[in-house]
């Protein structure tokens, strides 16, 4: 009787379990998605420098990223859903960057982090991210470490600093000048790539006479000048940031000295305040540049760039900006490959199966040990308005 009981209660105990379960199912939601991540949002992360003498980096570099972000969202967001930057000012300070890393990945939840900028700043944050698993997108740093230990959670879109180098002093050398001086910034940055200025000039066989080192708030580079004016070298390489570039080339202008002067990419962002700040000082330096000029229409990629930037009625307009909507760009392609399952390691692998492709008509190349991106570089020169030629 007993089991008869049961049989007979079976079908409506099978009910009430199967509503029960349903009912706690219910209760706890549906299966969780990727942090970061909902039906129509994804939240991206920025710790970058908004205030202080490098602040034009951060505040160009952000401009851009949201820049091309905006355009996404307004069209329908990737795969339904759109993009929510959230960024916070680190003023250059690396601890200050870890903090807000932090932030961004036990408070924020952010599904990704982008657009940081500076290689001491990176150094504090990239352990935290590998850590937590959380992608870290084109920082605004080309140190050559970040590139020659490969890390499955570090994509680069801009060309490495050892390649803007190369170009440099290989382009010096062509010219006959074989032997240089080297004005760097004191800091993790400055130091690593001042070793790799070195290593590349003894392989062309390029002299190195003198290396200074400057503070990035130093007011003051008479002392900096004086020691490379001693030194005679047939051209001074600039491995610098911010405003520290515009007192060097104040007090070197003023001293009269006449070696040529070169810059990587990230000596100048605000040509045309540092030329009319400079009086017309900016004429006859020579920077590489890692992305096109942001004026060249002709390229896709610019065009893009200038259409949007006029629809928006944005008012910043440089080499930063335009390279922080190119980076942009390219993890909006990751994401849209991810698919609409997006995680963190299916954007890993989309970036990673992405080969060799182009956004608008900008050459990048991923793969699963090659994460690096671009290799453009080229040379350009500043005139005394501050706009650049070649």
């Amino acid at each position: 009787m007993k089991c008869r009981g049961m049989e007979e209660g079976g079908i409506d105990r099978r009910v009430m379990l199967t509503t029960l379960a349903a009912a706690a199912l219910g209760a706890a939601g549906p299966a969780a998605a990727e942090t970061g991540v909902t039906d129509t949002r994804i939240k991206v992360g920025q710790s970058a420098v908004f205030t202080g003498p490098a602040k034009d980096f951060g505040v160009d570099y952000k401009a851009g990223i949201a820049l091309a972000f905006d355009k996404v969202n307004k069209t329908g967001g990737v795969n339904g859903r759109t993009l929510e930057l959230v960024s916070h000012d680190d003023a250059y300070e690396p601890k200050k960057t870890a903090e807000n890393t932090v932030k961004l990945i036990d408070e924020d939840k952010v599904f990704a982090l982008i657009g940081y900028v500076a290689t001491g700043n990176l150094i504090a944050a990239m352990p935290l991210a590998e850590k937590a698993g959380v992608p870290m997108f084109a920082p605004l740093v080309g140190t050559t470490s970040f590139r020659t230990t490969h890390n499955r959670y570090l994509f680069h879109v801009r060309a490495s600093y050892e390649t803007e180098l190369r170009k440099i002093v290989g382009h010096l050398a062509t010219l006959g000048i074989n032997n240089i001086a080297v004005i760097y910034q004191n800091s993790a940055f400055g130091k690593s790539n001042l070793d790799t200025c070195l290593q590349i000039a003894q392989g062309l066989k390029v002299k190195v006479v003198d290396s200074v080192p400057m503070e990035i708030a130093a007011t003051d580079a008479k002392p900096q000048v004086a020691q490379l004016t001693k030194a005679q070298p047939g051209a001074v390489v600039m491995i610098m940031a911010g405003k520290m570039v515009e007192v060097f080339l104040r007090d070197y202008r003023a001293a009269g000295a006449a070696s040529p002067l070169y810059t990587i990419s990230v000596g100048i962002t605000d040509a045309p305040g540092s030329a009319q700040r400079l009086n017309g000082g900016l004429e006859g330096l020579v920077t590489a540049s890692i992305v096109p000029s942001p004026q060249a229409s002709r390229l896709a990629i610019v065009a893009d760039y200038r259409k949007d930037r006029a629809d928006a009625g944005e008012k910043i307009d440089s080499y930063t900006m335009l390279e922080g909507y190119i980076a942009a760009r390219v993890f909006v392609e990751g994401v849209k490959r991810a698919g609409k399952a997006l995680t963190r390691e299916g954007f890993i692998k989309a970036m990673e199966d992405m080969g060799t492709t182009k956004i608008g008509d900008f050459p990048l190349v991923y793969g699963p040990n090659n994460h690096n991106g671009s290799n453009f570089v080229d040379l350009e020169m500043y005139t005394r308005s501050g706009s650049l030629r070649r």
